[in-house]
């Protein structure tokens, strides 16, 4: 039988939410895919999918002939971890590299840009408004709903060229004299950008699945900038009670968190990870990613999705910023998000990874 997306998506949400509401507490025993497939009226190959995610997540874990058990814990954090923890000693180079091989089909892009610029050819003459085309801008919404569960509206969506633009206006948003938390090791341009701005960076290490909780609960900042997924260079990915530790950092504090989520659409599961941002009820999140790992970096072309409250602040600040991505890169983006095209080699990229790791 085939698995029925929508199906397993219920039931990772259902089980996710009894977990995190402490119906099943830490290390107790979740019904068996027999069970809940029973339960939902679903085959059990789909409950299976929805278990995976489960535990690529951080949220359970399978042991041998015993089932699955709760591995996520609301008080991890606080209490729950040594002081040290051991950081991966190898950096995961050969992962990356190997991304050459997943590459956007040349012969796509190609047939994009000729329908874009046969259909398009006065639109992509025409400056485009500063914080990006509007199409544009609905279609990467609309993506993120579909992929990442992040429900906002176009308005609150910036593009620019590259993560690294990004970071200046996130920087020029925070102002000179603010001190923000990163990861230990991490992106290095991350810190370079904050401190030729005027912002001192305390640095976190990480441990086996994110930052060490004792460093994240002495840190003075109240902004942390963060790769939740994979990140560089250690390929660390937060486990799902870190991610909830993170929120809850950024509640207790007034805090402002920046989930950079680059390269999570290739997990090699049928979802990305969930993100900060679709996780917080609370709205302290910037989001950011880009299109350089899963098209090309040499289209230069990133956003950032902002907090509802910070929309106002951005545009008035720094809303006279024009934007660095020419109109006709954005409208080529636009076909390949809204035509399906870059879904279905996202796809494609995830079961070949799948193979590859099962070889």
């Amino acid at each position: 039988m085939k698995t029925n997306d929508t199906s397993y998506m219920q039931i990772y949400r259902h089980i996710k939410k009894d977990i995190v509401d402490g119906i099943y507490p830490y290390n107790t025993k979740i019904p068996s895919k027999r069970t809940i497939s029973a339960q939902f009226g679903v085959s059990v190959i789909t409950a299976e999918h929805a278990y995976a995610l489960l535990c690529d997540e951080g949220y359970i874990r399978s042991v041998q002939k015993s089932g699955y058990f709760v591995d996520f814990r609301p008080d991890d954090g606080f209490s729950s971890f040594p002081e040290e923890l051991s950081v991966p000693t190898t950096t995961p180079q050969a992962y990356y590299d190997s991304f050459e091989a997943y590459r956007f089909p040349s012969s796509v892009l190609a047939k994009t840009m000729r329908s874009v610029i046969t259909n398009r050819e006065n639109d992509i003459l025409q400056k485009s408004p500063n914080n990006g085309i509007e199409e544009f801008r609905d279609a990467i919404a609309r993506y993120l709903a579909r992929n990442k569960d992040i429900r906002v509206t176009p308005d609150r969506i910036i593009v620019g060229s590259g993560a690294e633009y990004l970071y200046n206006l996130i920087a020029a948003l925070i102002g000179k004299g603010r001190t923000v938390a990163l990861e230990d090791p991490s992106y290095d341009k991350i810190r370079r950008v904050y401190e030729v701005s005027g912002i001192t960076c305390d640095l976190l290490p990480l441990g086996n699945d994110g930052i060490e909780s004792s460093a994240l609960s002495k840190t003075k900042a109240d902004i942390l900038h963060i790769s939740p997924f994979r990140s560089f260079p250690t390929g660390i990915t937060s486990s799902a009670s870190k991610r909830h530790e993170y929120i809850r950092w950024a509640d207790t504090r007034d805090g402002l968190i920046i989930e950079d989520d680059y390269e999570s659409e290739f997990s090699v599961l049928g979802k990305p990870v969930e993100t900060l941002f679709s996780m917080a009820t609370n709205d302290n999140i910037i989001y950011l990613n880009t299109f350089s790992k899963s098209i090309s970096p040499a289209l230069r072309v990133g956003y950032m999705v902002l907090p509802e409250h910070l929309v106002k602040k951005f545009n008035e600040q720094l809303g006279f910023y024009s934007c660095t991505v020419p109109t006709f890169e954005q409208l080529v983006l636009t076909e390949l998000l809204s035509g399906g095209a870059f879904e279905r080699h996202i796809n494609r990229t995830r079961r070949r990874m799948r193979a590859d790791l099962q070889r």
